[in-house]
């Protein structure tokens, strides 16, 4: 039986590697490629991406995640399965993140022009309302997930 702490590593470690597969996944290269780019072996990338990463540490993923240019928020939780990691921007690569959509791009103007205007300290106050609003959501996406998987074994 794993302690708390170690359950809410394996939680983050995990969700890590999800978004680092994520945003590997966009870069549309090989793991070769990709691999070279991050500055890993290739059968690192490869554990990475096929989720075999109970052997990969957390600084590891870390690093890469920063060579990706990728802005992560580390969130643990009261139980291991509230621990996660949320994906704010990759601001390294602007020019990627254009064109997606018109509705995203105007939604990024405005987050852009709103936080020209915000002091040092409210900017903070919003990160902190940000960061327990993307906690919940993702908590609710665990409990849902949960839902739909206690359903399906009891449909069959």
């Amino acid at each position: 039986m794993q302690l708390p702490d170690e359950a809410t590593i394996h939680s983050l470690r995990r969700d890590l590697a999800l978004q680092l597969s994520r945003a590997i996944g966009r870069l549309g290269a090989t793991q070769t490629v990709a691999a070279q780019q991050l500055g890993v072996p290739q059968p690192t990338l490869s554990k990475l991406v096929n989720g075999r990463v109970d052997n990969l540490s957390i600084e590891l993923l870390i690093r890469i995640a920063v060579r990706a240019g990728l802005s992560l928020t580390l969130h643990t939780g009261d139980v291991a399965e509230e621990a996660g990691v949320f994906v704010s921007t990759s601001d390294r690569d602007p020019i990627s993140r254009q064109g997606k959509s018109r509705l995203a791009d105007e939604a990024r103007h405005s987050v852009e022009v709103s936080d020209r205007s915000l002091s040092p300290t409210q900017r903070l106050e919003a990160f902190l309302e940000h960061n327990q609003l993307l906690a919940e959501l993702h908590r609710a996406g665990r409990v849902a997930e949960k839902l739909r998987a206690t359903k399906a074994r009891q449909a069959r």
